[in-house]
């Protein structure tokens, strides 16, 4: 019997515009789940945010967070896949952006614990503002900056600021260069090497013993993901880039379009 892993993307395609889940969409993903569906998610965001707007779905199948950095059992936290960068590669990425008045959110696990740190700028403060009272937070100096097991850097700027930086780097490191979907800022983020939603899919398909993988998404991160499917579908609101290589265009997140489509097309 054919054994198939459903993934999707959260911000744009199972979340609605107000990043949240609906009713409709966490009963219908959990009904099936509960009669044998495996589904996880696959998100550019930390398993912490994540885990937040996600508590409503029942599925304790392992979740794909930081475009791919990491596997996480969705109870423990658990790695079951990770990437890191080395410090030389961390230095490399911290000093190209500096060199182009970038001022970055460096994602790091410092005496086991998660932690984002950064020197505190004009740049970032309307995002930190999003995430005070958040026990990973850490205001620091550049001399301390990259301390602990770097992992991720986050930059918010203008274009003008990011894209050269983009250019330096895009092809030593996978990046995302993106306007962000809610604030509409612009967005650089940088991941260690070989770090695609793509690679963590398959990963994540072999270690469920799955012979096929259906992906959900809305934008360009989630490009990889498809290329490696064998059946991808795009939400309604998708970039044009996802959506000429998808398998179809279904309903827009704010339509439930990913919960329609698996109750219409999964037999329980």
């Amino acid at each position: 019997m054919t054994k198939t892993l459903y993934v999707s993307d959260l911000d744009g395609t199972l979340l609605t515009k107000e990043q949240t889940l609906s009713h409709f969409t966490a009963d219908t993903i959990n009904s099936l789940v509960g009669h044998g569906m495996l589904f996880s998610y696959a998100t550019a965001r930390s398993f912490y945010t994540a885990g937040l707007i996600t508590e409503k779905l029942c599925s304790n199948i392992p979740v794909i967070v930081y475009n791919g950095t990491f596997i996480l059992e969705s109870g423990t936290k658990k790695h079951l896949l990770e990437h890191y960068f080395d410090k030389s590669e961390a230095k490399l990425i911290f000093a190209t952006l500096i060199k182009n008045d970038v001022h970055p959110i460096v994602y790091s696990f410092i005496d086991g614990k998660e932690k984002f740190s950064y020197v505190p700028h004009s740049s970032t403060e309307d995002f930190l503002n999003t995430r005070r009272g958040d026990g990973r937070d850490r205001p620091t100096n550049i001399s301390h900056i990259l301390d602990g097991d770097v992992f991720h850097f986050s930059c918010i700027d203008s274009p003008e600021h990011l894209f050269p930086a983009y250019e330096t780097l895009k092809d030593i490191f996978p990046c995302v260069y993106n306007r962000d979907i809610y604030s509409g800022e612009q967005w650089l983020e940088v991941h260690p090497k070989n770090v695609t939603k793509a690679n963590a899919a398959l990963e994540l398909k072999t270690l469920l013993g799955c012979d096929r993988l259906v992906c959900f998404g809305d934008g360009k991160n989630d490009i990889s993901m498809f290329e490696v499917a064998d059946e991808c579908y795009a939400v309604e609101n998708a970039v044009k880039e996802l959506k000429s290589i998808a398998t179809d265009v279904i309903r827009s997140n704010d339509e439930n379009g990913v919960a329609k489509w698996l109750k219409e097309n999964i037999t329980v």
